[in-house]
């Protein structure tokens, strides 16, 4: 497998890159960002994972979400994989819809045509790019693992934690979709990527996964009050209603005058890096 450089750049004390490789498991080239902090020779840095939005790529939380200055103090490595498989060929939503397709692959393993081929992001951001980082950055130490994200971003952090507790020391998400199984951007993703059998579903839905007894080891939510997709898709307070039921630790915050965007999430990044860090040290 070769790592092929598309980028490097200075910045903050470290070095910020943008890196593609030919994925096994979506068929497909696959980009994703990458910044490293400065660090003594053979040193080892925690990893922070953040998964981005609807609509999104590597390159939005990277041109504005103001996180490597923060990294650098923390001395974190900071990857964003992308959000779906791109490419000639790739199946994208017949009638151009921007919640579904491209840039929306939901971090499921699709098991429906035309997307099983090439949708397979769970797969992709649990096993094969930390493999691809693990032969590639030998300072990332990856027995210290955070993850954060974005809306569907958020979805994918809380439901590959949930998934995979003891590979992440603590998770964290900017204005989750919380219950895809009760919202109109997940029953249209998951019912075209995994089919009318609504029981798989319940394995990317994080509300369903407290419920049925997963849990991580802690857990922070930020939500701005002026979301306008609070009500009808990311339903924040399904979220507080699973943890306090289930006793799973979390702080769930609403941010009052907040909208979901990246004047949001920019705000509020330096204090998720410092809390991921925190619980790095464990």
């Amino acid at each position: 497998m070769t790592l092929e450089t598309l980028s490097t750049n200075r910045s903050h004390g470290g070095t910020q890159g943008v890196y593609r490789h030919a994925s096994d498991t979506t068929g497909t080239d696959m980009t994703f960002a990458l910044f490293v902090p400065d660090h003594a020779p053979g040193a080892k840095l925690p990893v922070l994972w953040y998964l981005s939005g609807l609509t999104c790529t590597h390159a939005n939380v990277m041109e504005k979400g103001e996180y490597r200055a923060a990294c650098a103090q923390h001395d974190i490595i900071f990857i964003a994989p992308d959000t779906s498989p791109r490419g000639e060929g790739v199946p994208d939503d017949p009638e151009g819809a921007w919640d579904f397709g491209l840039g929306a692959g939901f971090y499921v393993d699709a098991t429906e045509a035309p997307w099983a081929k090439n949708y397979r992001m769970r797969s992709y951001i649990e096993d094969e790019l930390p493999s691809v980082v693990l032969r590639n950055f030998p300072m990332a130490d990856m027995t210290r693992q955070g993850i954060s994200g974005h809306s569907m971003g958020g979805h994918g952090a809380l439901t590959v934690a949930l998934r995979t507790p003891d590979r992440f020391r603590s998770v964290s998400a900017f204005s989750p979709i919380v219950a895809p199984l009760q919202c109109p951007w997940g029953e249209k993703a998951l019912s075209n990527y995994l089919g009318a059998d609504r029981e798989p579903w319940s394995h990317y839905d994080a509300c369903a996964l407290i419920e049925g007894g997963a849990r991580v080891a802690d857990l922070l939510v930020d939500q701005g009050e002026a979301d306008s997709f609070l009500e009808d898709q990311l339903k924040t307070h399904l979220l507080v209603e699973a943890c306090e039921k289930a006793g799973q630790k979390a702080e769930i915050r609403m941010q009052p005058g907040y909208d979901h965007s990246y004047y949001f999430i920019s705000t509020f990044m330096a204090e998720h890096i410092g809390w991921h860090a925190e619980r790095s040290k464990v």
